[in-house]
């Protein structure tokens, strides 16, 4: 039987060394194209050279096909919304299952990245023990997700395990990064100490145990020990001070220096960042969901990230028994959330009133803008974090979909949060396709669904960030996360807004 399933796995391998190099074969149009004014191209690869085929995505693409009447936008969701499927399941397997992601043009797994990633197929999961299931990615995804925790907490980006023989990639970019603590460049990709990834991490395990109810996986590997390293780092940048009033020298448990022309590639005052107050109870991030470093280290979508994370973790350590990580958890999603009420909520200084800030010190200064990348103020209601109607979220949303964000892009291709990851000028679909989740406006909705329409380049797959002023300008042809982000949101209006999917567009 093992004898097969090598074979099995070589003859897999065979096949996939014969298929096109997904980043150069994203960069043209296929056909057949759709019938719309868009006429948006083919863009999956054939079904052998696809890294991994799930019979449910593949009935819920057909089945959505039929219910989407616009040919474009049914296009541009059969293309994207089986992405990280068909291109980024870079290795599944192992006798302790694993599951290694890329982002997509990336040869490299990020912990936010991958989380999201696999959410997009969470509403089609199921109990299953197959190999060749959804539940076995997300399992072998948080299984790795643990390891790397255990090894690298900090960290944000991994190489392959070592039981998948690839080779690990170079970061030429990381080259002479100074980091504390030191890591392996065998281990790690890049080293830039984000919380969203910690949150990521019990992210994508709430998700798979409330689709599967699967308490016992959890017990079974390295899931409470992987909690715990990262409560470790919690209450080190909750705790651990940036400031000292006598004048003393500080010290941190991470820092980050790297040589670059990028002010956001590095930290300030030799990689310790810019101070914050000792004691609020938010917790530090030194970096951005955008990979950019905070202005402020109290950044405040990843503390709501991880206040709205804690409480589902709780239960998956509750229901394996562990009584007392369980109450650990409970209690510092209690402790955050009170500690964003009292210092994340800011009055605006040009009327907007009480509103949330994107990042605060802690010593009375705040960042009034929002970044497309999730963990977002935009996102606050997706993250489970608040309702919808939550009213200084309604008001923060007001004013980050306004000129009052300096990172709001306006032009007559797409209107939508960027940020300094692509800077000025570009508009980000990702924030499109979030502004849509969090909206019961159906105005608002079908703007935003249009401009995401023609705003792929003629490519029919989603970008990362789109000139507003030329739909031809745009960055990454090859991004999963957002490609699988718009088909989740296409399912989210199957279920909250059908007669949407039922409108033409053209």
């Amino acid at each position: 039987m093992w004898f097969l399933a090598l074979l099995l796995v070589q003859l897999v391998q065979l096949v996939l060394a014969q298929c096109p190099d997904y980043l150069d074969y994203s960069k043209e149009r296929h056909a057949p194209y759709s019938t719309g004014p868009q006429q948006l191209p083919y863009q999956r690869p054939a079904p052998a050279c696809r890294t991994f085929n799930s019979s449910d995505v593949e009935e819920t693409i057909a089945r959505l096909k039929s219910v989407i009447r616009d040919p474009d936008l049914a296009r541009l969701f059969e293309n994207a919304f089986p992405n990280t499927l068909d291109t980024a399941i870079k290795w599944h397997g192992s006798t302790e299952e694993l599951t290694f992601i890329i982002t997509g043009d990336i040869n490299a797994m990020w912990l936010r990245d991958s989380a999201n990633q696999l959410q997009s197929y969470r509403s089609l999961l199921r109990p299953s023990s197959q190999p060749d299931s959804l539940a076995a990615l997300f399992r072998g995804a948080i299984n790795l997700h643990a390891r790397y925790l255990l090894t690298a907490p900090y960290c944000n980006s991994f190489q392959p395990p070592v039981e998948s023989a690839i080779p690990p990639d170079t970061n030429s970019a990381a080259a002479d990064d100074t980091v504390t603590p030191p890591y392996s460049n065998a281990t790690v990709f890049e080293c830039k100490y984000e919380l969203d990834s910690l949150a990521a991490f019990l992210q994508l395990s709430a998700d798979y145990h409330a689709a599967t109810n699967d308490t016992a996986f959890f017990g079974q590997h390295a899931w409470a020990r992987a909690v715990d390293a990262l409560l470790a780092v919690v209450d080190a940048m909750t705790y651990s001070p940036t400031y000292a009033p006598d004048g003393r020298p500080i010290s941190s448990p991470y820092t980050f220096s790297r040589r670059t022309t990028r002010a956001t590639e590095t930290l300030a005052n030799n990689g310790l960042g810019n101070p914050v107050a000792n004691g609020t109870g938010l917790v530090r991030s030194a970096f951005r969901p955008s990979d950019d470093a905070t202005l402020f280290q109290l950044f405040v979508p990843a503390n709501m990230m991880l206040a709205a994370a804690l409480g589902p973790a709780a239960t998956i350590a509750a229901g394996i028994g562990d009584a007392d990580l369980a109450e650990a958890l409970r209690a510092r999603a209690l402790a955050l959330r009170n500690a964003i009420a009292q210092h994340a909520v800011v009055r605006a200084a040009d009327g907007d009133g009480d509103v949330y800030a994107f990042e605060v010190d802690g010593f009375g200064s705040a960042n009034l803008m929002d970044d497309a990348n999730v963990p977002s103020l935009l996102s606050a209601p997706f993250l489970g974090f608040l309702p919808r109607d939550d009213p200084v979220y309604q008001r923060t949303r007001a004013r980050l979909l306004s000129d009052r964000n300096p990172y709001f892009m306006r032009g007559p291709v797409i209107s939508a949060v960027g940020g300094p990851h692509q800077g000025p000028g570009y508009a980000w679909p990702m924030a499109s396709i979030m502004q849509i989740l969090t909206s019961d406006d159906e105005e608002e909705i079908v703007r935003a669904l249009g401009e995401l329409l023609r705003s792929t380049g003629g490519l029919g797959l989603i970008h990362e960030s789109v000139n507003s002023f030329d739909g031809n300008d745009w960055t990454r042809q090859w991004f999963s996360w957002a490609n699988g982000l718009f088909g989740q949101m296409i399912l989210d209006l199957e279920t909250r807004k059908p007669e949407i999917l039922a409108m033409s567009f053209q």
